[in-house]
């Protein structure tokens, strides 16, 4: 039996972004992944409110969407982002912790769909939603 967690770890690690931006896994089940990183100033978008980029947060959000495609049960042996839409619901609190969570909601032979939300300490308001289209690449 393939171990799907290790190849969501072995996925996030080869992702060069995830490390420079300090992503780590906070949860792994089937279907569904968390990810998180810390606040750090070089992610800065912008230099007056101290606000973490709106980029940062898609990658966050991406990888996320990713890492739960492959535990998914019917996991793929790859995957790759063909639609994503982020909606930014408000800056995240600067020096706080960014947390994203992603869940596989339907699968079909071809393509994976996905909703993820991210937040900062507040549990209750996300600072961004996602929902995407991920390839089902199977050997």
């Amino acid at each position: 039996m393939v171990d799907k967690t290790k190849i969501a770890q072995q996925f996030i690690k080869a992702l060069p972004h995830s490390a420079a931006l300090g992503m780590e896994f906070i949860s792994l089940e089937d279907g569904t992944a968390g990810i998180a990183m810390d606040y750090d100033e070089r992610f800065i978008g912008d230099p007056e409110s101290k606000v973490i980029s709106g980029g940062a947060v898609s990658a966050l959000l991406d990888t996320c969407c990713g890492a739960a495609v492959l535990t998914h049960p019917k996991a793929p042996a790859r995957t790759a982002t063909m639609d994503l839409r982020i909606d930014y619901m408000r800056g995240a609190e600067p020096g706080q912790r960014i947390s994203a969570y992603a869940e596989v909601y339907h699968m079909t032979r071809s393509v994976a769909f996905v909703r993820a939300r991210a937040f900062d300490d507040d549990m209750e308001n996300p600072v961004a939603t996602a929902t995407g289209a991920f390839t089902m690449e199977h050997k």
